[in-house]
């Protein structure tokens, strides 16, 4: 069956999987591996990450509007990194680069130097507030609903605008945002592992060999135990976007879709992860090594160009992300 040909959700899904659902583990009885294993005839991970690409590069007339809106709700409610900022980075690499190597350090190394310390020190917005947190979550949800929208009516070969998807899939916003919740709750070991981190560097506890093997095998137990539980999760967030799905029916449909499935599906999010590092440095370091040209000239002098930049690259890994997932989430429904 064609993917463009029909409309999928979860609640087909439900409909068409009621008699063959999948619930190991639900008992002391012993579970087979055959009893949970399945397959999942999906195309491979590169023709996955190029087809996300086209299909938002052929649809731009929607997308790049998206693009735009999500630019500028960032930029009033969130705010964009001061050019001030930027440049005291600069500072600090030019003064580093003369006592480390002598002031001799290329353009190119400079450049990725300077991203790799913007992105890492959180320096992609301009308030670090939690009123600026909470309005980037929010617009985080307008962009993933209305990507999901426009892509599932244009795969099914609707005719569909911009208007559209902001008028129209902001309706399962609240669920939308309950399942990001839950996904923040399964975040917890995570947030544990960091806390104990901080307090085992402090103390020096990592120095003796042993208790660092201790804390190696307790840190990749609780990134197993998060990585387990927000695979699911992270397909209950497109599974929510169909209309009259409820956030927690959502999530147990997910955890059955996703059942047998979460290594493959774990693969894929590192691939994607590894796609965009690739897309950030070849698109940003140019425009870095041109910023770094540009301000040379004094008129140039508090220009935020770098720092747009890093606000569009954003907003667009936002959409791609949302539309490299739901690929995968019709995929496996076809399966």
């Amino acid at each position: 069956m064609s993917m463009g040909k029909r409309h999928f959700n979860f609640k087909e899904f439900l409909h068409r999987n009621s008699s063959k659902r999948i619930s190991p583990h639900k008992s002391f009885k012993r579970s087979y591996r055959e009893d949970y294993q399945r397959e999942t005839n999906v195309p491979g991970i590169m023709h996955h990450i190029f087809a996300a690409f086209k299909i938002i590069f052929k649809n731009w007339k929607l997308f790049l509007p998206l693009l735009v809106v999500a630019v500028i709700l960032n930029a009033l409610f969130v705010g964009i990194m001061s050019e001030s900022n930027y440049v005291q980075f600069q500072d600090i690499l030019d003064q580093t680069s003369v006592q480390v190597a002598g002031g001799d350090i290329g353009n190119v190394a400079k450049a990725g130097l300077l991203l790799i310390s913007t992105v890492t020190t959180g320096g992609l917005s301009g308030d670090s507030s939690e009123a600026a947190m909470m309005f980037g979550v929010m617009i985080f949800l307008i962009i993933w609903l209305t990507t999901i929208f426009l892509l599932r009516h244009r795969l099914a070969k609707h005719k569909v605008k911009l208007r559209d998807g902001l008028y129209n899939a902001m309706t399962p916003l609240i669920s939308t945002f309950l399942v990001f919740v839950v996904a923040v709750i399964q975040c917890i070991p995570i947030f544990i592992l960091i806390i104990v981190y901080s307090a085992a560097v402090q103390t020096e506890f990592l120095a003796t060999p042993f208790y660092a093997l201790v804390f190696f095998i307790f840190a990749a137990l609780m990134i197993l135990l998060s990585g387990y539980l927000l695979s699911s999760s992270i397909m209950a967030f497109v599974a929510v976007s169909a209309p009259g799905l409820y956030p927690m029916k959502a999530l147990r449909t997910a955890s059955e879709l996703m059942m047998g499935r979460r290594v493959k599906f774990i693969i894929r999010v590192l691939a994607l992860i590894l796609a965009l590092v690739i897309v950030w440095v070849v698109v940003m370091l140019p425009l870095i090594m041109f910023d770094l040209w540009m301000k040379t000239f004094e008129w140039t002098t508090g220009i935020p160009f770098i720092p747009i930049c890093l606000t569009i690259m954003t907003c667009f890994t936002f959409i791609y992300i949302a539309t490299y997932l739901y690929l995968y989430y019709r995929w496996m429904l076809e399966a």
